[in-house]
């Protein structure tokens, strides 16, 4: 086993499009490295990462799975990531373990939009890229004019560490040996490209490069490569066939020998509180074995046997067995038992974790996706920053079909969002509906069955309310003097506030200028609760109110009769007051489609939006292909799914996520407040 020290590991994610083969690649890796006798076949489904029931029948990933290979004195741990748009959050989540992120490319189909996407995201979060056109042996003479649209669309830091060469059958190392023979392009000519890309960020190693000339030694160029990766100003491409094994011992050894340590990678963005809560600034995590541990947890798996399992790459310090470790700021510890890492579904023993690796936990009822684990309350406020995943924006209805199964169909579904962060459960407080929400059909399709099969829960679905909100347009002035006598004590609360609109997105705030003590501090979180509950309920047409500031002025009290209910019900009815004067309005989600399809369907797709009120954004032309990028209403793209299909005879492709709220149409206005029937205790 090789020495499993920070400078002996990496890290890296095979992302990329479905199709492009990254399951096939996993496998062809692992065969070549020794570690299985023979490459899994995803067809079969005998592979090591594709176990599931669904992602054998499906032949497609829909979970992220670890595997670990050895590479000479190196440890290299995969991470195989689903490639369907529907199931990007959990191939987005885990990519925090890793320093790098090969974005595989299907050499038939080319540059997609899951490309584009995934190699936009590892950018913003600064991960090394390393792109990997693999099938080459299915396209050889495409080969040079799909080199030639990824420098185009990614930049010309895009450049080949090797070359396919005798008709795909294999590759041509360009940086290593620089001498050999390519179908396309210049082995010797590419090697020059590459070593004047990496010297260009080092002055004095460009000074000793003028007067080599190109007798650099690769070792001289070891640590201004790697500064060239973490700064984007090096993607390097290698060509591969996991089918053939063309070029596959040659990736493993640019993994190997090229790809950053955790030493040699961009920190990960953690961020530390401030004492007082106010502000946070960046925490640098140090990768020794010796120091405080600081871990994330990038998965939550929940397994019949070992229960609650959490899968966590440690940044800094050692986790062993029986290592007592803080979940984020909980004040209680929990004792570490099973510590083991993951080769795809089987678990392997470990004694110990440290700096660099990916291993798991069970029986940690304690721990949920993102958390960061540690052994010192002088960590308690460290967190990730935390990962932008897609919103989900496909939803579906859903209730027990059996009476009784309630209790355990919100157990299930509590269970599958841990694992999947593209999933979220909503209860609807003003349609009384429990909304499973995904990124896609699929998504939900799949969830469903995970429902049925693994927890034994029947539902009946239906489509859900749009999940259209409310938002003023002005400021004005709320006022409600709430007094009530019974027979025994009253109630008394006065309030004055004034709601002011923030800009899109902003959310609530609530704020206090009380002067002199009129409502006294411990009645003012009774005025903000009453203040949300009418946001929950919503003013106009029943839906939550957002991207309000509401400030708390003046009131009064009563020595006697000023209790907690009345100040509710007072910051309720004031609010109310003032939402009414302040021009609301409803606001409507919308949502950012990108749509890939035959060239000769782009007429009907772009007049079928238009008839949608969708907004063309772009439109792009690839081959035969083109992509056009919009913004639809959410409520146009319910049925979206058949219309494509039927413009495009099933070859057209989509991706929907959310964007942001505006305006709804005068008419929708209307509509939605004419069948607003409010609760006999809202009309009160």
């Amino acid at each position: 086993m090789p020495d499993r020290s920070p400078e002996c590991i990496r890290n890296i994610a095979l992302t990329g499009a479905a199709g492009a083969g990254k399951t096939t690649l996993a496998e062809a890796l692992l065969a070549m490295a020794g570690v299985v006798n023979d490459a899994g076949s995803v067809e079969k489904g005998s592979t090591i990462s594709d176990t599931a029931p669904q992602e054998k029948a499906l032949q497609h990933s829909i979970t992220a799975s670890v595997m670990g290979l050895e590479w000479g004195k190196t440890w290299i741990d995969l991470i195989d990531t689903p490639g369907y748009a529907d199931f990007q959050g959990a191939a987005l989540s885990i990519l925090p373990a890793v320093e790098t992120v090969a974005v595989v490319v299907n050499a038939r189909s080319g540059i997609d939009a899951a490309t584009r996407r995934m190699m936009q995201w590892a950018e913003a979060r600064r991960l090394c890229r390393l792109i990997v056109i693999n099938q080459i042996d299915a396209a050889p003479s495409g080969l040079s004019a799909l080199s030639d649209e990824i420098r185009a669309t990614f930049g010309p830091q895009c450049l080949p560490l090797n070359l396919p060469a005798s008709g795909a059958e294999r590759v041509s190392d360009c940086f290593f040996a620089p001498d050999g023979e390519s179908d396309f392009s210049s082995v010797a000519e590419t090697h020059e490209m590459l070593v004047d890309q990496v010297v260009e960020l080092d002055e004095e190693l460009m000074a000793v490069y003028l007067e080599q000339g190109e007798e650099l030694d690769p070792e001289q160029l070891h640590e201004p490569f790697e500064a060239a990766l973490r700064d984007g100003h090096l993607v390097p491409v290698c060509f591969t066939s996991a089918t053939t094994g063309a070029g596959v011992r040659e990736l493993l050894e640019v993994f190997s020998r090229l790809m950053p340590n955790p030493l040699e990678g961009n920190p990960p963005p953690f961020l530390r509180e401030d004492e007082d809560g106010k502000g946070t600034r960046e925490y640098r995590a140090r990768p020794d074995p010796d120091a405080h541990v600081l871990a994330h947890v990038v998965k939550i798996e929940h397994d019949p046997f070992l229960g609650k399992m959490a899968v966590f790459r440690v940044h800094q310090g050692t986790v062993t067995r029986d290592t007592r470790l803080f979940a984020g700021d909980a004040r209680k510890a929990f004792r570490v038992g099973t510590l083991f890492r993951l080769q795809g579904r089987q678990h392997l023993d470990v004694s110990r974790c440290g700096p660099g690796e990916i291993c798991a936990l069970a029986k940690v009822d304690e721990v949920t996706f993102d958390t960061v684990l540690h052994d010192s309350h002088d960590e308690d406020h460290i967190h990730l920053r935390p990962v932008e995943l897609p919103a989900p924006v496909f939803g579906l209805a859903i209730q027990a079909t059996r009476h009784g199964d309630e209790q355990k169909l919100w157990e299930a579904l509590a269970k599958m969002v841990e694992e999947d962060p593209g999933l979220q459960v909503e209860q609807d407080p003003a349609t009384q509906e429990t909304v499973l929400r995904g990124l896609g059909e699929l998504h939900l399709r799949m969830a469903l069955e995970r429902l049925s099969e693994r927890y034994r829960v029947e539902v009946e679905t239906s489509p859900p309310s749009i999940a259209y909100r409310e938002t003023i347009t002005m400021p004005a002035e709320g006022h409600c003097r709430h007094k009530k006598q019974t027979g025994g004590a009253g109630q008394f609360g006065e309030v004055f506030l004034r709601v002011e609109p923030l800009e899109r997105g902003q959310g609530f705030e609530f704020v206090d200028t009380i002067r002199g003590g009129v409502i006294p501090g411990s009645l003012l979180p009774a005025v903000e609760k009453g203040v949300r509950q009418a946001m929950a309920s919503g003013a106009i047409a029943g839906y939550r109110l957002q991207d309000i500031r509401v400030t708390v002025h003046d009131g009064k009290t009563h020595p006697v009769d000023s209790k907690e209910i009345a100040f509710v019900i007072a910051g309720r009815k004031a609010f109310l007051d003032a939402v009414h004067k302040a021009g609301p309005i409803v606001l409507e989600p919308m949502a950012e489609l990108v749509v890939e399809a035959p060239g000769t369907a782009m007429g009907d797709i772009t007049a079928d939006l238009s008839a949608s009120r969708g907004r063309i954004q772009d439109t792009r032309s690839m081959s035969d292909q083109v992509s056009i990028h919009a913004v639809v209403p959410l409520a146009e793209v319910a049925d979206y799914p058949n219309r494509l299909n039927a413009m495009t005879g099933g070859s057209g492709t989509y991706t929907l996520q959310f964007s942001h709220y505006e305006p709804a149409p005068d008419n929708v206005q209307r509509r939605l407040m004419q069948d607003y029937r409010p609760t006999k205790e809202e009309e009160a």
